[in-house]
């Protein structure tokens, strides 16, 4: 995933109810395992241009929960794959299944995890936070692309660049 470049797209009104789609199928495989269903990232945020991916966090209540949640998840056509630092306490499960050169990105990601950890606690607190500060959110428009475009697209490079960004918003909104 990491060899072709970034693609980023003008905010689409469908990623709500591709997110929709993704929480009620998650909810309704998960026979209560997964006890919420929430669309973080941001597709998440009206207006802002995003990766046309869709990033979705599934709690459960028990960790003991997780490995059997994340097998149903995967019946659902997702993929394991390595989970990114801010989530390291997460099973990360990726759509499509298989990655093809028609289809490099995943179209969803799905971070399963306790609700109760600090990285559910804070990449929601961030959603809010940006959708709630228009001000902010475009700041964070800005840079995306800013960074997107100075590293050519690259992908360690912008989710770098986007961590960066992260820590400093969650100074913000710690000191709010």
């Amino acid at each position: 995933m990491a060899s072709h470049p970034v693609r980023l797209m003008h905010f689409d009104p469908r990623w709500r109810q591709e997110f929709e789609q993704t929480r009620s199928s998650i909810l309704l495989s998960c026979e209560g395992r997964v006890v919420d269903v929430v669309h973080i990232g941001s597709t998440a945020i009206s207006g802002l241009i995003a990766r046309p991916t869709i990033d979705v966090l599934a709690g459960v209540n028990d960790v003991a929960m997780m490995e059997s949640a994340a097998l149903l998840i995967e019946g659902l056509n997702f993929r394991r794959d390595e989970t990114p630092h801010w989530a390291r306490e997460a099973i990360a499960l990726f759509k499509p299944r298989y990655v093809t050169p028609d289809q490099p990105d995943p179209t969803h990601c799905v971070y399963l995890m306790q609700t109760s950890t600090p990285a559910w606690i804070q990449a929601v607190s961030i959603r809010d936070y940006l959708r709630q500060n228009t001000e902010s959110a475009l700041d964070f428009e800005e840079a995306k692309v800013r960074r997107w475009r100075d590293g050519e697209g690259d992908l360690q490079q912008y989710e770098a660049d986007k961590a960066i960004f992260f820590a400093h918003l969650k100074d913000q909104i710690d000191a709010s």
